[in-house]
């Protein structure tokens, strides 16, 4: 399913990681980074079914705890970056996958076994989100029709359905990286004319501003 002031060379390499899964995080320019790994892809992933930060439902205080409750597990098993997960007002909820990137599968395993019992209560997974909001589209509608009016033209606007990270942005899909990819000057001149609205993309998509949505 896309971070500033940061070099392009920066961006390139989240470009060049590739497709799915999970990486070691890296900073970058906000649309080009991915929802559900350090790479360039799925900018426009449909949420999983059975995506439970994406049903709106309990937000109660009771519900606030438990998640703070399993962060805190978190934080004790292997990723001690990892902000407590935000809960909407709709009862979506909002998770720091990005403190998740550097863990190996095996961390992420160990992690999860440790946690598990918590993470059912507090009912969300640990790296999907809730649906992005509106404030959070139009940022990368913006940003998408700055890419295309500077050479990116086959950039995509990103929906309702549209994946995302939190504090990156919405994604690059492959069919939206021009020829020649990370050498490609086009890329590297619509990145750099559209830097302060990928980096109101990046700002709209943070897990602070989610809180407020």
């Amino acid at each position: 399913m896309r971070q500033f002031p940061v070099a392009v060379a920066a961006t390139i390499l989240l470009i060049s990681l590739g497709a799915c899964g999970g990486g070691p995080a890296t900073p970058s320019v906000p649309r080009l980074a991915t929802g559900g790994g350090a790479n360039a892809s799925a900018g426009a992933r449909e949420p999983k079914d059975d995506n439970p930060n994406a049903v709106a439902g309990d937000a109660s205080a009771a519900r606030r705890a438990r998640l703070h409750a399993a962060a805190q597990c978190i934080r004790q098993h292997g990723a001690p970056n990892y902000q407590d997960p935000v809960l909407t007002a709709d009862g979506y909820v909002y998770t720091d996958e990005v403190a998740m990137r550097s863990l190996s599968g095996e961390q992420l395993t160990a992690l999860t076994n440790a946690c598990q019992d918590l993470i059912h209560a507090a009912n969300f997974a640990i790296r999907d989100q809730g649906p992005p909001p509106p404030a959070l589209i139009q940022a990368g509608v913006r940003a998408a029709q700055c890419l295309r009016a500077n050479g990116l033209t086959a950039m995509k606007d990103p929906t309702a359905q549209s994946r995302f990270s939190p504090g990156k942005g919405f994604g690059l899909s492959p069919d939206e990286v021009p020829p020649g990819g990370k050498e490609n000057p086009i890329f590297r001149r619509a990145v750099e004319a559209c830097r302060p609205i990928l980096d109101a993309e990046a700002s709209a998509s943070s897990l602070g501003n989610l809180g407020h949505a």
